[in-house]
């Protein structure tokens, strides 16, 4: 494990805190292998519940480090043997960016001051996108005659549609917490005093959650966006019937009916 993400673990909770301020906290291969650690402890751990990722500094993150292997080698003169590289290369993030989205317990993701490039990137594929007010965004790839294409095109028009994806990589124009929050982007906005314990206060909300509930929530959900009506029906019944007859759900209703019987006493 690298200095350069610290990992704790608290309440359920497993902290990855990105520490490589002298650099704004651009990734590297460092970075992205001891994240890939950290999921993996997430999945193995019964007793972590949610993954949450922050950083030091005044930048969330400058996105990937330029100077590192998450760029391709110039080398690479074949478009085949680029989208190799790209998928599954050493230096690709998309594996990671891949096991955030295969995970079937929630990650978690704080921001604070600038979110560039491969950094939002990396917080497309996770499940909750949390803000300081101080949080600004920016997907800089087409003033480099390119798109931002470790999902800050696909993911990002998925969750954001295709209006506000345009103003990032047509226009190439940054967004602040307040806008990325009207766009869809963030899920909630804090004042940076308050950012730390909002987050946490968070986290801990989501670790308490039924664990069988929410891989299923998580799973179902992904799957349904992308099914028309009907079939999204299905796959909602199919969740909720593995669910209600799951001894989680039952233990969960028991201790609803016994608090009722005990309010009627």
């Amino acid at each position: 494990m690298t200095d350069l993400v610290k990992l704790s673990a608290h309440d359920g909770i497993l902290e990855a805190v990105i520490d490589r301020p002298g650099k704004y906290n651009a990734l590297n291969w460092e970075i992205v292998c001891a994240l890939s650690q950290a999921v993996e402890r997430l999945n193995a751990d019964d007793d972590l519940r949610v993954l949450l990722i922050r950083s030091t500094g005044k930048y969330f993150s400058a996105g990937a480090d330029v100077n590192s292997e998450l760029f391709p080698d110039p080398s690479i003169l074949s478009m085949a043997k680029f989208r190799r590289w790209y998928r599954r290369g050493k230096g690709s993030m998309h594996p990671l960016f891949d096991e955030f989205e295969a995970s079937e317990k929630p990650i978690v993701v704080a921001h604070h001051g600038p979110c560039l490039g491969g950094a939002l990137e990396m917080s497309l594929s996770c499940d909750f996108r949390l803000a300081a007010a101080s949080a600004t965004y920016a997907l800089p790839e087409t003033a480099l005659g390119s798109l931002p294409g470790s999902g800050g095109t696909s993911r990002l028009t998925r969750i954001i549609g295709p209006h506000w994806a345009r103003w990032f990589i047509m226009a190439n124009l940054p967004m602040s917490a307040d806008r990325a929050l009207t766009a869809g982007l963030v899920h909630d906005v804090y004042p940076d005093a308050e950012f730390e314990a909002q987050v946490r206060a968070f986290c801990l909300h989501l670790a308490k959650q039924p664990p069988e509930t929410v891989a299923a929530a998580k799973l179902t959900i992904e799957m349904v966006a992308d099914l028309g009506r009907s079939e999204a029906r299905n796959a909602e019944r199919f969740a909720v019937s593995a669910l209600v007859m799951g001894e989680e759900s039952r233990a969960l209703i028991a201790e609803v009916k016994e608090r009722m019987a005990k309010g009627r006493k």
